[in-house]
C-alpha cells in the first residue's frame, strides 16, 4: 500500500479507531487532515505524526454543523489543494434507555453520527466529483446491521442510518469515479469502550459470541480502511463489511 502524497481528511482523529487510522495513513505517504472537535486529543496525534516523519495538519471543527465543514474544507484545499480520501469516522454513544434518554443526547447523536458524514460527504464530494474521483469509507457499527445494543437506540439508529447513507451515496457518486463503502466494527479496545470493559461479566459475555475469543484492535480497523482506499479494492463500493471476529455473519 502506498499513500504518497494523497490528501486524507479523518473526523474524530483525536482518538481511539480515528487516530489509529490517521497514524496508519501517514505511515504509508498520505497527508493526514485531522480532524476532531477539540485540540485536546488531536494536537497530540498529529505532533506524534509530525515527530515520526509524517506530514500531517489539525484541524478543529464541529463536524455536525455544516458551515464548519465548509471551512474546514476550505482550509484543508488551501494547504493542500486537493482531498482525495475521506474517512468519516467521528462519534459519539450515550447510554441510556429509550425511555430515560435525554432528547439533547439523542438530537447529537444523530447529528454527529449520520448529519456530520453528511455533510462532510456532500462537500468533499463536490470535490472529489471535480478532481475526477476519490474514496470515501463511513465508519458505522456492527449494531447498524444485525445485532443491536441494549439502552443505545440513538447509536443504533444513526449507524443504521449511516450504512443507509453509504449505499445511496455509493449509487449517486459512482458516475463520478467516487465510491463508498462502510466498514462495521465490533467491540474494539478504545476509549469508548474502556468504561464498559471493566466490567468483567460483560467482557466474558462478548468473547462468548466471539468465534476469534478476542475483542478487536483498533488497527484490526484501521487495515481494512486502507484496503478500501487502494485500487485493489477498485471494484468494491456501497458496501458495509463488518470486523469483528465473526461475531455477526452477515
Amino acid at each position: 500500500m502506498d499513500f504518497t502524497n494523497k490528501v486524507v481528511l479523518i473526523t474524530g482523529a483525536g482518538r481511539g479507531i480515528g487516530r489509529e487510522i490517521a497514524f496508519s495513513f501517514a505511515k504509508l505517504g498520505a497527508r493526514v487532515a485531522a480532524n476532531d472537535i477539540t485540540p485536546i486529543n488531536l494536537d497530540p496525534t498529529v505532533q506524534q505524526i509530525n515527530t515520526a516523519g509524517g506530514i500531517a495538519a489539525d484541524f478543529v471543527a464541529d463536524i455536525s454543523k455544516k458551515m464548519p465543514v465548509q471551512a474546514m474544507v476550505s482550509q484543508i484545499l488551501e494547504q493542500w489543494e486537493r482531498i482525495d480520501i475521506l474517512i468519516n469516522n467521528a462519534g459519539v454513544e450515550p447510554h441510556a434507555p429509550l425511555l430515560e434518554l435525554d432528547a439533547w443526547d439523542w438530537q447529537r447523536t444523530i447529528d454527529v453520527n449520520l448529519s456530520g458524514p453528511f455533510y462532510t460527504t456532500q462537500v468533499v464530494g463536490r470535490i472529489m466529483r471535480e478532481q475526477g474521483g476519490g474514496v470515501i469509507v463511513n465508519i458505522a457499527s456492527i449494531a447498524g446491521r444485525a445485532h443491536g445494543l441494549k439502552d443505545r437506540s440513538s447509536y443504533v439508529a444513526s449507524k443504521m442510518g449511516l450504512i443507509g447513507l453509504t449505499r445511496e451515496a455509493a449509487r449517486e457518486l459512482a458516475e463520478y469515479n467516487i465510491r463508498v463503502n462502510a466498514v462495521c466494527p465490533g467491540v474494539i479496545e478504545t476509549e469508548m469502550t474502556a468504561g464498559l470493559r471493566q466490567n468483567e461479566a460483560m467482557v466474558a459475555k462478548w468473547l462468548e459470541d466471539i468465534p476469534q475469543s478476542r475483542l478487536g484492535d483498533p488497527q484490526d480497523v484501521a487495515n481494512l480502511v486502507l484496503f478500501l482506499c487502494t485500487d485493489a479494492a477498485k471494484y468494491i463500493t456501497g458496501q458495509a463489511i463488518n470486523v469483528d471476529g465473526g461475531k455477526v455473519m452477515n
